[in-house]
């Protein structure tokens, strides 16, 4: 015999209301839990319980639960993804969920629209992260929550590396594409702050950015290199990275183009570094002759000697590892190292790079037209290189100064 209290007006009206929200929807009292059981007849019938007791009390919020769920149906999640979005929870992703395809899709996307990033990129910042990513959601017990998934793909970096960071970004990339392109429930976007999945360094740690080093310091080192044909072909990539303030990648990017009225030579970069949603454009670049210890100026002639023969940089993991591969085998490089860590100071192939922004600084040249020269912003020039605005702050109070 029915339980006559299902067919009070307060039942009767909740079940009208449900009926009327959409044809095929009903809700009952489940027999096990007595809670609100809501049943949706279609191609096959789908039942999910909801936390709320079949009682008078409760039906107003069942019902305003229910009107939820059916709003996030028609958004196209399925009726448990639905009713897990209304509860605050994220949904389970691998129901009906073309994982390997979205991340096919948006390498198309990566590589042939918007800013578009270069195939070697998308091999070595975006491929690893993001194909662990797609591993993880088609698991047999797949992350819940967007944290969740991110935290997995980058816990085993340090916090505050430059690795998490770059894994966390790009992570977030595609998981922004899944839910703007892929009907991935929008409660599947990423954190908008990922600042607390990437962390700190912790202060004891070791900072990998390597220091400047001085004119006379690579005059040495360029003269301790073997006096033969290879040695000074390396010579001259020292000479190149020191008196142009070059990324060493840059070194592939490096010609000479003339001044169509004056005829004028002049230093070219056609390297574009994407970063932080932009690109570096390419630049004319204003080459600054070291001076010894005795202050004289080292004319190297570099651009007289245009085109100069370089060693093969295009071999292993760039130009960067190919010059700390040539170098680390140098005597004098491992004397000049060691000279710096006894400072707690660190030695790396970007040290010429960063010795032309403190030549630049030392000979009054302004940290914009500094930071147009090295191919970056002012914010990204003064954040480097702390030492352009101290120096610039120390010369403008001195040029200020009452005689």
């Amino acid at each position: 015999m029915p339980r006559v209290r299902n067919q009070e007006p307060w039942a009767i009206a909740f079940r009208e209301h449900v009926r009327e929200l959409c044809e095929g929807w009903t809700v009952r009292e489940s027999p096990k839990s007595g809670r609100v059981m809501l049943k949706v007849r279609g191609e096959a019938e789908q039942a999910i319980t909801l936390p709320f007791a079949w009682a008078k009390s409760e039906s107003g919020d069942a019902y305003i639960r229910i009107r939820n769920v059916y709003a996030l149906t028609q958004e196209g999640n399925t009726l448990r993804q639905a009713a897990e979005i209304a509860a605050g929870k994220a949904p389970k992703l691998t129901e009906q969920r073309d994982w390997p395809g979205a991340l096919e899709r948006f390498k198309a996307q990566k590589l042939e629209h918007g800013t578009a990033i270069k195939p070697g990129t998308w091999a070595t910042k975006y491929q690893p992260v993001l194909t662990e990513a797609v591993e993880l959601l088609t698991s047999r017990k797949p992350p819940t929550t967007p944290a969740d998934l991110l935290d997995r793909c980058i816990r085993s970096w340090p916090p505050g590396s430059r690795t998490r960071q770059e894994r966390a970004r790009n992570l977030a990339q595609f998981m922004r594409y899944c839910v703007a392109r892929e009907q991935v429930p929008v409660v599947w976007a990423p954190p908008t702050d990922l600042k607390e999945h990437i962390g700190r360094r912790p202060p004891t740690a070791t900072s990998k950015a390597s220091d400047p080093i001085t004119d006379q310091q690579i005059i040495d080192l360029i003269a301790s290199l073997p006096d033969d044909a290879a040695g000074q072909r390396w010579a001259d990539v020292l000479r190149l990275l020191s008196e142009l303030g070059l990324r060493p990648i840059e070194l592939l990017h490096l010609s000479v183009k003339a001044d169509p009225k004056t005829g004028e030579r002049y230093w070219w970069c056609s390297y574009e570094k994407r970063a932080g949603g932009g690109i570096t454009k390419p630049r004319r670049l204003f080459p600054l002759p070291l001076v010894d210890a005795e202050g004289a100026a080292q004319q190297w002639h570099l651009l007289e000697r245009w085109p100069i023969e370089l060693p093969s940089l295009r071999s292993g993991n760039g130009a960067a590892d190919a010059i700390a591969t040539y170098l680390n085998r140098r005597t004098g490089w491992k004397s000049l190292r060691a000279q710096l860590e006894a400072q707690s100071q660190r030695l790396s192939c970007y040290s010429f790079r960063h010795s032309y922004s403190v030549r630049g600084h030392q000979r009054g040249i302004d940290n914009g037209s500094m930071a147009l020269a090295m191919g970056h912003s002012i914010e990204v020039h003064c954040r480097s290189y702390p030492w352009a605005t101290e120096a610039g702050a120390a010369a403008a109070f001195e040029r200020a100064a009452v005689p």
